[in-house]
Order: structure tokens, then sequence, then C-alpha cells
């Protein structure tokens, strides 16, 4: 059985559904008990294959743009650098958050989107296993633009600062569970 779930969905704890109490009101937060964060238990968990994507988006101005399609930033391959960066930030991600689950990491696909505002990558993630990969997806895109900005900031730097220069809209865009 395959079970999309709609982006804006949350999920309690990382299980199948939101959970919520008998006004249809949110339950409490899964990763809190007694005030005290704690990890949640998947270990009766089925596996099931998972998979996730995330976007987002980089603000750049329209020659920074121009000097990534012609490949003649200084500091190397831009695109190629941010692809290694967004791939390893996901096989991270446990690391990097607290109450994240280590998982087995199947299959990672980045996609970069040029236009002449800006930089947009979408990563894909997939795993077979107990528990989602959302966030090994929204770790890839947060770090793979993070490098994107870090190889052209000399490009985009006025007086100092980044006055155009701005990561946002990201977002979970697709989740699958297949039981």
């Amino acid at each position: 059985m395959t079970d999309s779930k709609p982006t804006d969905e949350s999920e309690a704890t990382d299980g199948d559904s939101k959970q919520t109490d008998e006004a249809g009101e949110p339950d409490s937060l899964t990763h809190v008990e007694d005030g005290d964060a704690q990890m949640v238990d998947i270990g009766e968990k089925g596996d099931s294959r998972r998979r996730a994507v995330a976007r987002g988006r980089l603000g750049l101005g329209s020659s920074t743009v121009g000097a990534i399609r012609a490949d003649s930033i200084g500091k190397g391959d831009v695109l190629a650098t941010a692809r290694v960066g967004a791939i390893r930030a996901v096989k991270h991600t446990w690391e990097s958050i607290p109450m994240c689950h280590q998982i087995p990491v199947t299959n990672v696909e980045t996609e970069f989107d040029l236009d002449e505002t800006g930089v947009t990558l979408a990563v894909t993630v997939e795993t077979v296993g107990k528990t989602g990969c959302e966030m090994e997806a929204l770790e890839g895109v947060t770090t793979g633009l993070n490098v994107v900005w870090d190889m052209v900031k000399a490009a985009e730097k006025v007086d100092g600062a980044y006055p155009d220069t701005h990561i946002g809209d990201v977002r979970v865009v697709e989740k699958t569970v297949e039981r």
C-alpha cells in the first residue's frame, strides 16, 4: 500500500498520522515528557519503504547566477560542491538534530534549478526503515543552499553585507510511505 501524505499534515510521532485529542486538537509533543526531551521509541514499528522530497531557494543577483552558469566562480564548481554538501548532510542528519534517529539512507537525489534571481534545490531521500526521512531531506536542502552561498559570497557581498542574498521557502513537498 502506498500512502502519500499532504505536506501540511504533521506527524506527531513520525508514525503515520497526526495524533489529536477528543476535541481534535493536536496531542502534546511526542519528544517531550514531563518537561524532559526524549527520543521517540520506534522499536515496535515495522519497516516501510519511505521517500521524502524537500525544496528550498537561495535568492541571488543575476550576475551571480550568470557566473554559476558560466562556471566562473573562483572557488570552483558551485553546484557540484553543493551537491556533495547536500548528500553529506543527509547522511549525517542524526548527528545535528538531537531527537532524530539514525536511518539507513538508500538513495539521495539532488536537483538544482537556476533562474535569473537564484537557485532552487530539491533533495529526495529514500530509506527502508521504521521512521521517515523528512529531516534528512530538509537538512540536505539547507546545507546545499548554504554551500552555494559560501561559494558565491564574494560575488554577492555589497559593502560587507548581503542585501539581496537570502534562503527561503524551505519545505517538505512530498512524503510517501509504502507498507
